[in-house]
């Protein structure tokens, strides 16, 4: 999936948060006067793209790809760099496989990076002068998020690695669409009269009442309201929990550390995910109710991502609790016909959003420590956190897609087209189509919403004031027209329908989970997973009860109680005392 980045920083395990104790200042790297090596075999080249071309391995537990990178993002650092990337996707096993081998590859992302670090397979970007002299953009542009790495993790002489979606601005850091719903098809719901929402729950008739009036997708197959996928669970379902953040509360994924509490984004609260009157419990008896009305697809047990993102393009779901889901849906042919799909938010929603942080999350950008070319790599990651990187990156080649007129950014009409609808790249851009082209790492740098001093706008194209002017098509003119806002983050701060969590640092790195905890919690996550399913499509009200039963029963037999001491211990310590402040 490409898309897994557009709610980073909104699945960064609490427990990994920092907090914040002491106002950082720039970073100021370590002025070795040391000469970098150079590892290519030639003199040290200003321009990188005049180098020997190579080849380097990315291994990144955020990708959904393996392979080389191609596309126009290929073709844009090879034209920079003279470099190719060679993805490694993740997943627990491959993880596991690359840490015990010794040899994280060249750039390693999102690593399990406190033991990478112990185990010596990451390179301290201060030695030999490396960052001082490859990496001025990152010094410049993200030097709180380096020193506060250097404090946790390095004794604050050593760089490891820096944080992901690193920012500055007040409010909701996330883009103009936000990174949760829910979403519904709006040209339906505006059929039915728009009906009043006023729990999560209310959602279940409406969207019935939708199936009913599109009982059929547009390649003819049955449609539903809710369409889940099990490959991105963590200790518990990833779906299920993702009802949480409709009230304010964290979400955790296979991807990153996953926990077994929840915590409010803004408060010192948190829940254990099988309390009775957890937002997770009630996550699971929402798709329960959705199964007895006909509403699940049945697929969901077995299907992966992909899959459900091509029932999306179909038109086979009708509800999404991530804005991206829809992504596919809403084509310039669709939405200019009138069909697509819009924010309708709840009476009672308080959408759980993450606050821009100096000191970026905990999915890190490093570098293996047996890479052969540093000083390439370098080169290359101080690219992708520097204004020209993180835009480009984002959007593609400034001149084809974007540029600049009268002194703002704004797409070309090719642009608008690649965003709205994909189209075939230039043979000389890449070739292939534009959304498949994308940087296929798939972990941020630069927050999107942070504004780019090159063009004093952000680096989301959806927030650019020449994108907001530009007439609107049907479906957004009249979800603006019903809502009273622009965009989906506008509505949210202007109605206080989202909760913010503020930027934390600490010098001390969360507390190390001991091996019988991190071994209970794995089993007692096991269980969770495999009730939680069952516990969704139950044939009956019984039946969910006596699931959820013993579901309780073995998770706490197998030690969820102790596993959950720990985490609440790390979080009061941490985040809550905190917000308790």
């Amino acid at each position: 999936m490409t898309k897994r980045t557009k709610w980073t920083a909104v699945t960064v395990s609490v427990i990994a948060m920092s907090v914040f104790l002491s106002a950082c200042s720039g970073f100021t790297g370590n002025n070795s006067g040391s000469k970098a090596g150079n590892n290519t075999g030639t003199e040290e080249s200003t321009d990188p793209s005049k180098q020997p071309e190579i080849t380097l391995n990315v291994f990144s537990n955020l990708a959904n790809f393996t392979g080389e990178q191609s596309g126009w993002f290929g073709k844009l650092i090879k034209d920079k760099f003279n470099i190719k990337l060679n993805i490694i996707s993740g997943g627990e096993q491959r993880a596991a496989t690359m840490m015990a081998s010794g040899d994280l590859g060249d750039i390693a992302v999102a690593v399990d990076y406190k033991n990478a670090i112990k185990a010596g397979l990451l390179l301290d970007w201060n030695k030999d002068g490396l960052l001082d002299k490859y990496g001025q953009d990152i010094k410049k542009y993200a030097g709180q998020a380096l020193e506060a790495n250097s404090k946790q993790f390095g004794g604050g002489k050593a760089i490891y690695g820096i944080g992901h979606n690193v920012g500055s601005g007040s409010g909701p850091s996330e883009g103009a669409n936000m990174n949760f719903g829910p979403l519904l098809r709006w040209d339906l719901y505006q059929k039915l009269g728009s009906p009043e929402i006023k729990t999560v729950e209310d959602y279940l008739t409406v969207v019935k009442q939708m199936q009913e009036l599109s009982p059929k997708s547009e390649s003819g197959k049955p449609t539903y309201g809710f369409s889940l996928w099990s490959d991105w669970d963590g200790i518990v379902s990833m779906n299920a929990g993702s009802i949480g953040a409709l009230f304010g509360y964290s979400v955790g994924d296979g991807f990153n550390a996953s926990d077994l509490i929840q915590v409010k984004a803004d408060e010192a609260k948190w829940q254990g995910v099988i309390d009775e009157d957890s937002s997770y419990m009630r996550g699971l008896k929402f798709f329960f109710e959705a199964n007895k009305m006909g509403l699940l697809d049945p697929d969901s047990l077995t299907q992966k991502f992909p899959d459900v993102a091509n029932k999306y393009s179909d038109g086979q779901v009708l509800f999404a609790q991530f804005p991206w889901l829809t992504d596919g849906y809403n084509t310039e042919e669709r939405v200019n016909a009138g069909k697509g799909f819009a924010f309708v938010p709840f009476a009672d929603e308080q959408m759980h959003s993450t606050g821009f942080s100096p000191y970026g999350g905990n999915w890190y950008w490093s570098i293996g420590a047996k890479t052969k070319y540093p000083e390439r790599v370098m080169q290359f990651m101080n690219w992708l956190f520097s204004p020209e990187g993180v835009q480009e990156s984002k959007l593609g080649p400034k001149g084809l897609l974007w540029d600049i007129q009268d002194g703002k950014p704004t797409l070309t009409e090719f642009g608008y087209k690649a965003v709205t609808n994909s189209v075939d790249m230039p043979a000389e851009y890449g070739g292939g189509l534009f959304k498949d082209g994308g940087n296929q790492i798939n972990n941020s740098t630069i927050a999107l919403s942070t504004i780019n001093p090159e063009t004093g706008e952000p680096y989301d194209y959806t927030m650019w004031t020449s994108y907001l002017n530009k007439n609107p098509n049907p479906v957004t003119k009249s979800w603006r027209d019903a809502m009273g806002a622009l965009t989906i983050k506008d509505y949210v701060v202007k109605n206080n329908k989202v909760v913010v969590k503020p930027p934390y640092f600490s010098e001390q790195a969360p507390m190390e989970e001991p091996s019988g905890i991190k071994q209970k919690k794995a089993e007692v996550g096991k269980v969770i997973k495999e009730y939680s399913w069952k516990m969704m499509f139950a044939k009956d009200d019984n039946e969910f009860a006596s699931l959820k039963e013993a579901m309780i029963s073995k998770a706490k037999g197998l030690g969820y109680d102790e596993v959950i001491k720990f985490q609440v211990e790390n979080y009061e310590k941490t985040v809550g005392a905190a917000l308790k402040k």
